[in-house]
């Protein structure tokens, strides 16, 4: 259930948190105490929850190959029963099906009491294959971890200015003790574990990361320079509470962020999409054609296809009737980049233009909220405006 919330980047398990961490003058004392916290730090139970993490996605995806295997073996009985014209009479399909496919059998899943296909024949290799895959697997103990030397990396996120030292030379100390204390062997691209250290002024957060990209791609296949993460354009419309039949326009859509998200968690909605940028339409439009490739693999057979329309248009000239949009939800291009702004919301490098526009406006739109939030570094907000 973690792992399927829309608004959240990365998921990772806290293995301690300091809300005032006072970090020394010099440089080289500060890397030092980083170095001397990682023996400190109570690693034991964020490990077994990593270990459950996984378990959970290797889990995961032996069911989607086992589903595919039983699709797979469907379609075959069918074309051999098309191919034998029918089944020996006083015999059901259902029998026929079962006396050819003796090497699959229904169970339920441990967890959900959910029909689950598993091969009888291969019941008890399974069994012995999870038992091996959880004892290499396991760091959370000598005996586990020594099974096979896992690998890892150290992440460094640092925000503020008052620190002496780089987030690349945090995350190397900071690895170095980690690598010492483990003994883990350290690896920047195939690793196992990932271990991270977030630093934002005097507050230091100490986790593992529980997913290995970014959720917000989930729906974005063909990027533009400022695409909008998928996770703040889920935001940006839940804030707007879409109703169905409602009718939700991004004039400004750039690569398609905002409808599309919108398209997939409120498909009882009609999105309209447009920007006067044909290789901004294109990349929209080929997003769009990922999505529907999906669902189409999802469901194995022609999706019905989504309530989204794109089209290259003049915002100051919108081929649209006067009153037949609900909602309007954009993230505004202003200079060095994108900001997130909704309902025709004003947001930049500067929020003084937002307020002189919406004091001047203050007979169409009044502001419901500001929500403030963090785009790579970036201090932005998103406006939420109401019509008077």
């Amino acid at each position: 259930q973690v792992h399927r919330l829309r608004s959240v980047d990365n998921l990772f398990v806290v293995v301690q948190e300091f809300k005032d961490y006072q970090f020394k003058a010099s440089k080289e004392d500060a890397l030092k105490d980083l170095e001397d916290l990682v023996k400190k730090l109570p690693w034991s139970n964020p490990l077994k929850v990593w270990e459950l993490n996984n378990s959970l996605k290797k889990r995961k995806s032996r069911r989607k190959k086992l589903s595919a295997q039983r699709a797979a073996s469907r379609e075959k009985l069918q074309e051999e029963g098309e191919q034998q014209g029918s089944e020996p009479k006083g015999t059901s399909r259902e029998e026929a099906s079962a006396q050819s496919s003796a090497s699959v059998e229904p169970t339920r899943d441990r967890d959900t009491g959910e029909p689950q296909a598993a091969e009888a024949q291969n019941g008890e290799e399974e069994q012995e294959e999870d038992a091996e895959e959880e004892l290499q697997e396991g760091p959370g103990s000598e005996a586990k971890a020594g099974t096979r030397v896992l690998k890892f990396r150290v992440t460094c996120n640092r925000a503020g200015d008052k620190h002496s030292f780089t987030s690349n030379e945090a995350a190397r100390d900071f690895g170095g003790a980690v690598q010492e204390h483990f003994q883990w062997k350290a690896d920047m691209t195939n690793f196992d574990v990932e271990v991270l250290l977030n630093i934002h002024n005097s507050e230091v957060v100490v986790g593992i990361a529980l997913t290995e990209e970014s959720l917000h791609r989930r729906n974005i296949t063909h990027f533009g320079p400022t695409t909008l993460r998928s996770t703040l354009a889920y935001g940006m419309l839940r804030l707007c509470d879409p109703q169905p039949t409602d009718i939700i326009v991004d004039p400004m859509c750039g690569t398609g962020a905002i409808p599309i998200e919108g398209a997939t968690e409120w498909p009882s909605c009609y999105h309209i999409a447009g920007d006067n940028s044909p290789q901004a339409v294109k990349r929209a439009a080929n997003n769009i054609c990922s999505l529907l490739r999906k669902q189409e693999s999802k469901e194995s057979s022609t999706a019905p296809g989504i309530a989204l329309d794109i089209i290259q248009w003049d915002i100051c000239n919108l081929p649209l009737r006067t009153g037949c949009v609900d909602i309007v939800v954009s993230d505004m291009p202003f200079g060095k980049s994108s900001f997130q702004s909704t309902l025709s919301l004003w947001g930049g490098p500067s929020t003084v233009c937002a307020l002189q526009a919406l004091s001047r406006l203050g007979h169409i739109w009044r502001k419901g909220q500001t929500v403030w939030v963090n785009v790579g570094g970036l201090h932005a907000a998103v406006y939420l405006l109401r019509r008077t």
